[in-house]
């Protein structure tokens, strides 16, 4: 309950053993021990009735014209016994009490500071923030270290080989002064000295052999464009709402306005659409053109083609809204069969629905047509740096398990997971235990972190899957975020069980109902950086590499 924007809290009723006989028995008419009559009752195996409080005193403090702080309170002895046709008499005191208390500081008993800003909440974001250096670390050590020796052994090879075609040889003392760096180290070992120096050009191993299908296009691409799409919209409205709470200060703290986040999720959900149309649609466009129907139309073209563009429209449409109707509808339907005021009402659902249709739509559309139409590649003609072939090349089966992406893809939501678990206890906490979260230059530096853990650990798992010549990296990279969304929804139900009292049908799918909505979202935001980082990755290893 809510008065003048304020947050009232109080119990309806308790579950008890007969009051009565406890009141004769033990404490007398005060119950100033209830909860010690409670817990000796369900020692002794007895079982407990359903009471209700009939008297409550609504204390309000007031200062001129400013309501500044609201308490309820219940009564104990007005505790009744709830039974199959009683009759209730409630009955509502309301105290008012003038108050020094200045109303811009009224909402600051709500703020649990000694909770949010703990030692512990600062030593997550010192740890998370580690996590990204070694991971930058890694990357830069491993990968970009490889990378330098691969480069430096294809261009060996070509070298070479363009040799050995024009003069029929080459001579072993120049080519051992040409396989050193500027400080003189060498830059293969020798093993791969020796191999390259052969009288035949040595055959391309590793990441290089897969050029001509990298770029090919994913299976079910228009569902991953429009994946890609609500991803990138996710990213730019979760971006947005944080920035708007961040500036709090400016316009009004957000947590001090009741409904203010959920109005600042709607604009940008809907302004948003308009990304997600020009995300699916330029992706689309880059991809289409490498399919065989796309060589057979020269590029999007009519009949196939009209159809893929239609149906990659459509999903960037439609996929989001359809999964929160199936599951908000879904709750709405048993918080009405419950009788519970935690519904949505059927007014709100169609304003909300008028909003989608003449706001997000229009410009998920108008968006998608402007990806459509958008020039690719840049100043180049060809939006790829090698030509893709028109037959697939046969992925190996016979490679290590660290080449293989479902054994690479649990590790990578692990470390993002990793960097973000501290931050969700909180959220959870003020989402589902009366907390009110208020810290979020917190949630915007864990926010950034977040990204850069998902960039880099999806980085070093298509790179090992591309060393090991599978070339199918585009949904690789997307599962490698999204993973994390298990771990948020593992950790969602470990708290639900150890943080939580919920119990029953409507408190236990509620719970699930919404932490699913999360979860999903959090996988496809974290899914579309990761396609990203990978997507940048893959351009720009095979940009430098000299292919015949």
């Amino acid at each position: 309950m809510y008065v003048d924007d304020l947050p009232v809290w109080g119990m309806v009723g308790e579950m008890l053993p007969d009051l009565d006989a406890a009141k004769a028995e033990h404490f007398g008419s005060d119950l100033s021990h209830l909860e010690e009559a409670v817990a000796r009752h369900e020692a002794m195996g007895g079982a407990l009735k359903p009471y209700v409080y009939t008297k409550r005193t609504l204390q309000v403090s007031y200062n001129k014209e400013r309501i500044i702080k609201v308490d309820l309170t219940s009564d104990p002895a007005s505790l009744s016994e709830v039974k199959p046709g009683a009759v209730f008499k409630f009955e509502l005191d309301i105290q008012w009490t003038k108050t020094s208390e200045e109303f811009h500081s009224r909402f600051d008993r709500y703020l649990d500071h000694a909770f949010f800003k703990h030692q512990i909440h600062w030593f997550s974001i010192f740890n998370s923030f580690m996590m990204v250096l070694f991971l930058m670390g890694l990357v830069a050590l491993i990968l970009l270290r490889t990378l330098r020796k691969d480069y430096a052994r294809y261009a060996l090879s070509h070298g070479r080989r363009d040799v050995e075609m024009a003069s029929g040889g080459a001579d072993d003392d120049d080519d051992a002064e040409d396989d050193v760096d500027e400080n003189g180290k060498p830059l293969l070992d020798d093993g791969a000295r020796a191999a390259s120096h052969g009288m035949t050009g040595v055959e391309d191993s590793g990441w290089k052999q897969v050029h001509g299908d990298v770029f090919r296009a994913p299976r079910f691409l228009p569902l991953l464009a429009a994946i890609l799409g609500t991803g990138w919209q996710l990213v730019t409205l979760v971006m947005g709402v944080v920035l708007f709470a961040v500036a709090g200060p400016l316009h009004g703290e957000v947590h001090e306005e009741r409904g203010e986040v959920l109005h600042a999720i709607l604009v940008f959900y809907s302004l948003s659409s308009i990304v997600a149309g020009y995300a699916s649609g330029s992706y689309f466009k880059l991809y289409f053109a490498t399919t065989p129907a796309g060589r057979a139309k020269g590029g999007a073209g009519d009949g196939s083609g009209t159809s893929q563009w239609q149906l990659t429209m459509a999903l960037t449409v439609v996929l989001l809204p359809t999964v929160l109707g199936v599951v908000l509808s879904f709750l709405n339907f048993i918080a009405l069969v419950y009788g519970t005021i935690y519904y949505i009402p059927f007014l709100v659902m169609l304003k909300l629905f008028f909003l989608w249709i003449f706001v997000s739509v229009p410009l998920c559309i108008l968006g998608t047509l402007i990806g459509r139409h958008t020039k690719l590649g840049g100043k180049k003609s060809e939006p790829f740096p090698c030509r893709v072939n028109a037959i697939p090349r046969p992925i190996p089966e016979d490679i290590p398990w660290y080449g293989v992406p479902a054994n690479l893809i649990p590790f990578a939501g692990l470390l993002s997971f990793g960097s973000i678990f501290i931050e969700l206890y909180y959220i959870l906490t003020s989402l589902w235990n009366y907390k009110f979260y208020h810290v979020y230059g917190f949630l915007l530096g864990v926010y950034a972190i977040l990204i850069l853990v998902v960039c880099m650990t999806t980085i070093i798992v298509v790179y090992f899957c591309l060393n090991s010549e599978n070339y199918l990296w585009q949904w690789t990279a997307f599962y490698s975020g999204a993973s994390t969304a298990l771990y948020v929804f593992l950790y969602s139900i470990y708290y639900f069980v150890f943080k939580t009292s919920m119990s029953g049908l409507v408190q236990t799918s509620f719970y699930f109902g919404y932490m699913l909505l999360i979860s999903m979202g959090l996988g496809t935001l974290c899914g579309t950086l990761g396609h990203w980082a990978g997507s940048n990755f893959v351009r720009t290893i095979f940009q430098n590499v000299k292919v015949d």
